[in-house]
């Protein structure tokens, strides 16, 4: 494995780590804000983080700002917007195990719409399966119930789509531009389009918990610098090093670090369905890779 890829492999697994501390993080800034209000919150500290990392211009055409905001959309605003609101209308069962989907969903697209048409072998798929079943065991943790709701979970698919389309649609610009101001573009449109969101619902949030509770300002700070900023960066050097299937097949493992964060954190119960969960997902992770 040269340098790149065993960078790639790191990175993807940081991110992972990050990523599934948020969703435990999320709970002090859900006793403040909606879930959509956050959208904002999180895009605007992201950007504003991007630009002191790289104070550095990203000259666009037309047309290619214009994928960038089909790209802040479904990766940004609308993934957020779809993932929170279909929390109200199904399990959170659900919604996990159906965004963790999204994997999967790239596999597809990848094959299909894929200018370099990825080469997927037969343990792409195989490794798919494993870390699906894997999943569905961690997200349940030792309770064996699972409650269709239509909208809910069409919302929560839907999540799982705009995240495939976003990891097709980035792809190569993270090979063209320095992945820092790729990512800062993206947030850019992500709150921009966040912004309607919020007016249209639950009215634009204040800034007010955040210098008043530290707890608060914690977890906003965690969420948009790492969370956003780093890890959307890092994420993106992942995407260029392993390609866009291999890299995602890391999310698999999200819903498992969630579970073991909010065990760590919030004393919340771990099963031992979880953790068997979790080595089908490793076995998954290890399989789902290029032949």
């Amino acid at each position: 494995m040269n340098k790149s890829k065993l960078l790639g492999h790191l990175f993807a697994i940081i991110t992972v780590v990050v990523w599934g501390s948020c969703f435990v993080l999320t709970k002090n800034l859900l006793v403040d804000y909606t879930p959509i209000q956050i959208i904002p919150l999180r895009m605007g500290l992201a950007y504003l983080t991007l630009w002191a990392l790289r104070p550095k211009l990203l000259k666009l055409n037309w047309k290619d700002e214009l994928l960038f905001l089909l790209i802040g959309i479904t990766g940004g605003s609308f993934y957020f917007f779809l993932q929170n609101t279909a929390l109200d209308h199904t399990y959170a069962a659900n919604v996990s195990i159906l965004v963790g989907m999204s994997p999967l969903l790239t596999v597809v697209l990848a094959a299909l719409f894929s200018r370099r048409g990825e080469k997927l072998g037969k343990k792409v798929y195989l490794g798919a399966v494993f870390a699906v079943v894997g999943v569905v065991l961690v997200v349940l943790n030792g309770q064996l119930t699972f409650h269709l709701s239509p909208t809910g979970d069409l919302l929560a698919l839907a999540a799982a789509l705009m995240w495939a389309v976003y990891s097709i649609l980035i792809k190569p610009y993270t090979e063209k531009y320095d992945n820092f101001l790729v990512t800062r573009r993206v947030f850019f449109w992500a709150f921009l389009t966040a912004i309607p969101l919020c007016l249209f619902t639950d009215g634009l949030p204040t800034l007010m918990p955040l210098f008043t509770q530290p707890k608060v300002l914690v977890s906003w700070l965690f969420l948009g610098v790492m969370g956003n900023a780093v890890c959307f960066a890092i994420w993106n050097i992942a995407f260029k090093a392993l390609g866009v299937v291999v890299t995602n097949n890391y999310l698999y493992a999200s819903p498992f670090v969630t579970v073991f964060v909010g065990w760590l954190l919030l004393r919340e119960p771990i099963s031992i369905m979880s953790i068997i969960g979790a080595v089908l997902i490793t076995v998954g992770v290890i399989f789902a890779q290029k032949e």
